[in-house]
């Protein structure tokens, strides 16, 4: 099995982190990996934010859980989130999103590091509390979340899941 196929069938979400720095050069790869994701007509009206300081996190996580009403909500307590932003008005934001932030997780997988997808932001990315938030980060008023990646060194190693047998059909 060659790489690829090897980090594809292996990755797994981690929803719990260690208290481990991510490199700085690997981090900029995994960026960059997100960077070079497919986009609708190569529009690439992304953004990428990068945040590291665990206060940051925590005051995100703060709000997202005070809007869902969610106690204790963490996303996970992770070393970064990787926030890509997209145009609300580009018709292909969320599939670009998408792609970049599965090419994320696989290069950060490739590293050792663990991600998982934090969704929560799109459904409250609007409201007053949070968009201040984005606004210090520099995430545009017409930019819009799909979705996180939250990042770091797994505390424990994931299960390897069976997949669903009878999910693909082949027509010839």
């Amino acid at each position: 099995m060659n790489e690829i196929m090897k980090n594809i069938l292996t990755r797994r979400s981690i929803r719990g982190f260690q208290e481990k720095e991510i490199p700085k050069e690997e981090l900029e790869q995994i960026v960059q990996a997100g960077l070079y994701a497919p986009s609708g007509h190569n529009y690439q009206t992304w953004k990428f934010t990068v945040v590291t300081s665990k206060e940051e996190i925590q005051k995100l996580a703060e709000m997202i859980g005070k809007k869902l009403k969610r106690e204790h909500y963490d996303m996970y307590q992770p070393q970064v989130l990787l926030i890509p932003s997209n145009k609300k008005d580009n018709p292909h934001a969320m599939e670009d999103n998408a792609c970049a932030l599965e090419n994320i997780f696989l290069a950060a997988h490739s590293f050792g590091v663990g991600s998982v997808w934090i969704n929560q932001l799109r459904d409250v990315c609007e409201e007053k509390e949070i968009r201040e938030i984005l606004r210090g980060w520099e995430i545009p008023d017409d930019h819009q979340v799909f979705g996180i990646a939250a990042l770091g060194y797994a505390k424990a190693q994931p299960k390897q899941e069976v997949k669903k047998i009878g999910t693909v059909h082949y027509v010839e």
